[in-house]
């Protein structure tokens, strides 16, 4: 059985790790190279980075800080936020990171997850699907931050990323995103059992259990969450034995 990866993200804003709630209320949290380093020394798994208004502002991403965290952690670490091209990738993975990160580009481009693991490998690519339930139970697949509605599907979408190539799937469940209720165990659960790749559950985490039941119940590979590790609410450490103590195979440092 593979070992289940435990994931701060960091989401930044102008230099600065930030954090929200349904993608709103933005409120400043830490400089990312420092939380990052931080991370890293505490046993995290992987961590991963957003530019979380690249795509909104249409510009390019935070190359300065990737090279920088490249130089201060010694674990994966993958880089989203206004990707819209492969030649986007490259700079990313030889700025240092290990895996990018493709979201609004992708669904108005689908060619590009395919272009880019062709050219870079699968294992680089990660489609981050930022879902959001309607009221007629449906779950669609949102852009830009979370600020326009696609009308996609979110789980054909998923199967459609790996089809195309993607290695990885992060699921960003906009209605639990910095709620602290729980994961969306349903939908995580569904994509999980529908595609052979890796699924990342993000969007909910509050306590401990809530990391338990979606890499149990939710059948995710790993667990995303922000301000639960930002504001030390769980520890990586603590969070991995509880985990381990509930016969959950996780990587442990001494």
């Amino acid at each position: 059985m593979l070992a289940k990866r435990i994931i701060p993200c960091l989401d930044v804003r102008n230099g600065r790790v930030v954090k929200g709630q349904k993608f709103q209320n933005i409120k400043d949290v830490d400089d990312p190279v420092s939380l990052a380093k931080t991370y890293s020394e505490q046993g995290a798994d992987e961590l991963v980075f957003y530019d979380i208004t690249a795509s909104n502002e249409a510009r390019d991403i935070f190359i300065d800080v990737v090279e920088q965290t490249a130089e201060q952690v010694h674990i994966p670490f993958t880089v989203g936020g206004g990707i819209r091209s492969v030649e986007d990738f490259r700079k990313v993975l030889k700025a240092g990171a290990d895996k990018v990160s493709v979201n609004s580009a992708a669904v108005k481009n689908p060619q590009i997850i395919q272009e880019a693991a062709q050219k870079f490998g699968s294992q680089c690519v990660v489609l981050s699907i930022d879902a959001k339930q309607n009221e007629q139970g449906w779950w669609t697949v949102y852009l830009n931050g979370g600020r326009v509605n696609t009308e996609k599907d979110v789980l054909e979408w998923a199967k459609d990323g790996e089809r195309l190539g993607a290695g990885e799937i992060v699921l960003n469940v906009m209605d639990t995103d910095g709620v602290k209720t729980g994961f969306s165990l349903a939908i995580t659960k569904a994509i999980s059992e529908q595609v052979n790749i890796p699924v990342v559950a993000s969007g909910g985490a509050g306590n401990q259990e809530h990391f338990l039941e979606v890499l149990t119940e939710g059948k995710a590979d790993a667990a995303l969450a922000a301000s639960v590790f930002h504001f030390e609410e769980i520890k990586v450490k603590e969070l991995k034995d509880y985990l381990a103590a509930n016969d959950v195979e996780v990587r442990r440092i001494s």
